[in-house]
């Protein structure tokens, strides 16, 4: 499950920040796309708006560094 953001806005050296997120926390409709899923990785900016949730967090951090942003794990 991947839900898609125009990350491009030409900078290069922004932080996005990776963190868990569990399903029971989110909005019905997530909760039903994400089938049986406990947990998603949520990437967000720095001003806290929600960019993307993705099933695994390894699939976080390629898709920030695939739109010219640096990962940073929030726990």
């Amino acid at each position: 499950m991947e839900t898609r953001y125009n990350f491009t806005d030409g900078n290069s050296d922004r932080i996005v920040y990776v963190r868990s997120v569990a399903v029971r926390d989110l909005p019905d409709e997530i909760r039903q796309e994400a089938q049986g899923i406990d947990t998603l990785y949520a990437l967000h900016g720095a001003d806290g708006e929600r960019l993307a949730l993705v099933r695994d967090r390894k699939l976080a951090f390629i898709l920030a560094r695939q739109n010219d942003m640096a990962p940073v794990s929030v726990h």
